[in-house]
């Protein structure tokens, strides 16, 4: 079973994506901010991690230079809805660092399971 993490400050994203890729058979862990974040891949192994760009405490975007530093083969997709800069802006700057997945908010089920399913069986 693959196991996923989902970062993002918004309750109602987390249940959301914890939901769908639980239906799928994955294994869901979740945290509110790349610090939480950071801690749990400290602690387990990920087979993916789902991050939001825009977080109070520690955002996206050091979670994501973080995770590429110390984990550099731990496959990423960050998501954003967009803040005070649009969503692409964010998206484009976490491709930057790396092989990173992104994917603006909001966005249907099957295009998430998709890009998901891409990331963890790349071909």
């Amino acid at each position: 079973m693959k196991r996923i993490l989902v970062v993002d400050d918004e309750a109602q994203i987390r249940t959301m994506l914890t939901q769908m890729l639980g239906q799928e058979g994955y294994e869901v862990h979740t945290a509110e901010n790349g610090e939480q974040g950071f801690a749990l891949v400290g602690r387990y192994s990920f087979d993916l991690v789902i991050t939001d760009m825009i977080m109070p405490v520690k955002d996206g975007l050091k979670f994501i230079m973080e995770l590429v530093r110390d984990y550099p083969d731990l496959k990423i997709l960050a998501i954003s809805g967009g803040g005070a800069i649009k969503a692409e802006r964010y998206l484009t700057m976490a491709g930057y660092l790396g092989d990173i997945a992104t994917l603006e908010k909001p966005f249907k089920r099957e295009v998430l399971l998709d890009v998901v399913k891409k990331r963890l069986n790349p071909e």
